[in-house]
């Protein structure tokens, strides 16, 4: 980190495990300075915690419901996203609540969704990015451990199968999940995957055939609700967001952090159970919830960095880098940041 990287040309080729925002924002850097990129995801889809869950009757938001912006290039990168139709602004009608009432809360910050699902966000940055001639997205594909080659790293998946060599590898997985895969090889970059401590995070999700019991007061549209209670955290009303008013009452249930390191072993049906069971307090006594046509949980074990970071992102001279939000702090746009300061410190445009 103390000395620049000579800059990435387009003879060098990178690999980038993990294609959420940050991922995909580093390599829409480094495919636009003309290197060839290859990323690489373990899961289905491009998303990471902005992924979706999409069922026969509704799509549900389990990771990150909204975000704003604060940083100037990444209003630019919203303003592209609007003009793409793949965000649009919300919420607009939220709340703070507890037993004891309910009352509008408006911090004066817009936000944005993803359009018609979060996932559509990432999705739209990794179609761009693979419209390129010099960008590969591997999804389903875990990198199980690196190894050095002459002319550079192999990675080696679940499977066995290797891939490469590429002159540098950019891990934006979480900490504790980049680790595993450094700590062989960079005893700078390991230690400090291990200085970012990670905090879990529940979240739950319920299809109902009506829409929730009316609270005197509040708006019936109500779409986002913060609440004071030891289990629950936030309620998403997924319905309210950008494309998706056909769909039934479908909730996101983010539980609190400390509730969900408490329970983090727990079975999925259970902490779902209990976290409607926190839902239905927050109404009043009289009032019961609608039928219940499905429910669910979703267990992040690595859901937010437990402190900011000084540093956007993490390199070494041999090769190896780190960023994502684990390396600055937890929402959606530390995340885009990392990724994106990472690629321009890679091609040389700036160094942290």
């Amino acid at each position: 980190m103390a000395k620049p990287l000579p800059p990435l040309t387009t003879h060098h080729s990178v690999a980038v495990i993990g294609a959420g925002i940050a991922g995909l924002a580093c390599g829409q850097v480094l495919t636009s300075s003309g290197a060839s990129v290859t990323l690489f995801d373990k899961a289905r889809g491009p998303g990471g915690r902005m992924s979706s869950k999409r069922r026969p009757s509704a799509t549900l938001d389990l990771g990150a419901q909204a975000f704003s912006v604060r940083d100037a290039d990444f209003q630019r990168a919203v303003d592209e996203w609007l003009a793409a139709g793949c965000i649009a602004a919300w919420p607009a009608r939220t709340y703070q609540a507890s037993s004891s009432g309910w009352q509008a809360h408006n911090d004066g910050q817009k936000r944005y969704t993803g359009a018609p699902r979060m996932s559509a966000l990432t999705r739209y940055m990794a179609d761009s990015l693979t419209a390129q001639p010099n960008a590969v997205l591997h999804t389903g594909t875990p990198i199980a451990k690196l190894t050095p080659a002459p002319n550079g790293w192999l990675l080696v998946d679940a499977a066995g199968a290797r891939h490469g060599p590429y002159d540098q590898v950019v891990i934006s997985a979480p900490p504790p999940q980049a680790h595993t895969l450094i700590e062989p090889w960079d005893d700078t970059l390991a230690a400090a995957c291990l200085s970012r401590e990670q905090r879990a995070c529940w979240a739950g999700w319920a299809i109902f055939d009506g829409p929730l019991p009316a609270v005197p007061g509040v708006d019936p549209d109500w779409q986002m609700a913060r609440l004071a209670h030891p289990a629950l955290n936030i309620v998403s009303r997924n319905q309210t967001k950008p494309g998706r008013d056909t769909q039934p009452e479908s909730v996101s249930l983010l539980a609190q952090l400390e509730w969900s390191e408490t329970h983090l072993e727990q079975p999925a049906e259970w902490v779902a159970e209990q976290l409607l069971t926190a839902l239905k307090r927050v109404f009043p006594p009289s009032t019961t919830l609608p039928r219940l046509i499905e429910t669910g949980a979703h267990r992040w074990r690595y859901a937010q960095p437990s402190t900011p970071c000084e540093h956007d992102y993490l390199y070494s001279a041999n090769g190896l880098a780190l960023c994502g939000d684990g390396f600055r702090d937890g929402r959606i746009e530390d995340a885009w940041l990392s990724g994106h300061r990472l690629g321009e410190a890679l091609v040389g445009r700036s160094v942290q």
